[in-house]
């Protein structure tokens, strides 16, 4: 009843964003953006509320119904922590979607559309990679060592990376999609497929969905091992994900636009993958880092990212305009 209740708010949120409250496509602006933004992390921070009564008092089975019956206050505290490292892996995410916007030439005016379906498929393949993440942790306590060696890896790309570059004419994704439907390099406002001379031919837009869905499936190996160091329960893991996943779409129009000044979160962020690691890997050797230490580890070093990060003088314009993609990888057509 619990999953029943849970999938259909997350439903009736996407129907109330895309015909009720967003039905034409327009630009969305800062402003729009950050209420977007804040309305959902209200609502996610209200759940967990809904957490702690709910496992408290076994509302709907919650705790006991899926094998991880806790008392309230811990169950908060890990869905909270676990909402808070998704939502703060996703900054990395926001940054390589707006590349992928530019590369393929996708108007600001129907980047909602592409973000929106985007993360309904971002939905979806989590739910399956949780399940199974959390059968093979069930089954098998070693791969507790795998997601932990996972994320360590992780941090060290993180860690060690330039940057992030989008070329469509080389992208997998795109010569894959090219051998099975036609591609065109002519755009359709929002439309994800359009016919020519009797042939139906997928747009830059469609292209471009399938690229920031392949983009999320990566970020989800690293991000679904960190929630699972944070709590088992799959419930939590599931409903701290998906709440990070629906904020994200307002979180890139807040954002992409101002990515640059936050240059060092990418550093807060390696030291929370690496302690998320080292965290799970703890607990096969049966040592067990409580909830609030993980809560608490996670504020401060996010926070201490970004307040350094608004202290120090943005990146310089030839900077960004070093890291932008270059015309000639900037539009499909």
């Amino acid at each position: 009843m619990i999953w029943i209740i849970f999938l259909t708010l997350v439903g009736v949120l996407l129907a109330l964003d895309l015909f009720v409250l967003n039905p034409n496509p327009h630009v969305i602006h800062a402003r729009e953006a950050f209420k977007w933004t804040a309305l959902y992390a209200a609502i996610a921070l209200a759940f967990t509320g809904f957490v702690y009564f709910g496992y408290e008092h076994g509302w709907l089975g919650l705790g006991s119904a899926v094998g991880y019956d806790k008392p309230g206050g811990e169950a908060a505290l890990e869905y909270l922590s676990g909402y808070l490292v998704e939502l703060s892996l996703s900054m990395d995410n926001v940054f390589v979607i707006a590349l992928i916007f530019t590369a393929f030439g996708i108007k600001p005016l129907y980047q909602h559309r592409v973000l929106f379906w985007g993360i309904i498929g971002a939905v979806v393949f989590r739910g399956v990679m949780i399940l199974v993440g959390a059968a093979l942790l069930e089954r098998f306590e070693w791969v507790m060592l795998v997601f932990g060696a996972i994320l360590l890896y992780s941090a060290y790309k993180m860690w060690t990376s330039g940057g992030h570059e989008i070329d469509p004419e080389e992208n997998r994704i795109v010569r894959v999609v090219s051998k099975v439907i036609p591609v065109s390099r002519e755009h359709a406002d929002d439309h994800f497929f359009i016919r020519r001379d009797g042939v139906r031919m997928a747009t830059p837009a469609f292209i471009a969905l399938l690229v920031v869905e392949g983009t999320d499936i990566v970020f989800a190996f690293d991000s679904i091992p960190a929630i699972f160091a944070i709590t088992r329960d799959p419930f939590l893991v599931f409903s701290s994900n998906i709440f990070a996943i629906l904020g994200l779409r307002s979180l890139y129009f807040v954002l992409a636009s101002m990515m640059d000044r936050f240059h060092l979160l990418k550093y807060a962020l390696v030291i929370v993958l690496a302690f998320v690691g080292v965290k799970i890997m703890l607990v096969y050797f049966d040592v067990h880092i409580p909830a609030a230490v993980s809560l608490g580890v996670i504020l401060l070093v996010l926070g201490a990212g970004i307040y350094l990060s608004l202290r120090q003088n943005p990146t310089s314009t030839e900077e960004i305009d070093a890291a932008a993609p270059t015309p000639e990888h900037a539009h499909i057509d």
